[in-house]
């Protein structure tokens, strides 16, 4: 079992920047892949970044590429995407999870979610 809590969400305006991070509890939490989702107003959840267990591979959707890093320390459990040059779009609830899909919206584990709204 694998409990996931993110924070870091809040209000920036276009261009800016913003740290979302993820806590996870138990001490499987290194063996598995993480990543974050979001899901936009009126759109469904989708695909944003993924990582191996070990940090050395990495996944972004195409939308995110070059603007946001995802990254993670096992030794604190936790996992963080940097999101830089924020747009409007990217206004939306950004999760959390664990075991993720890159193909479909699917995952073992999920955080609640963290607000993340862009002013243009």
């Amino acid at each position: 079992q694998v409990q996931l809590v993110e924070s870091g969400g809040g209000l920036v305006q276009a261009g800016g920047s913003l740290r979302l991070s993820c806590a996870g509890s138990g001490r499987t939490f290194s063996s598995y892949a993480m990543g974050w989702f979001r899901r936009a107003p009126g759109k469904e959840r989708e695909f944003v970044a993924a990582i191996n267990w070990s940090g050395g591979i990495t996944y972004y959707a195409d939308s995110v590429k070059g603007r946001f890093t995802i990254s993670r320390d096992n030794a604190k459990n936790t996992v963080s995407l940097q999101m830089n040059s924020l747009k409007p779009e990217d206004t939306a609830v950004y999760y959390c999870a664990a075991n993720p899909s890159r193909t479909v919206v699917a995952a073992d584990y999920w955080g609640q979610g963290t607000q993340v709204t862009v002013s243009s």
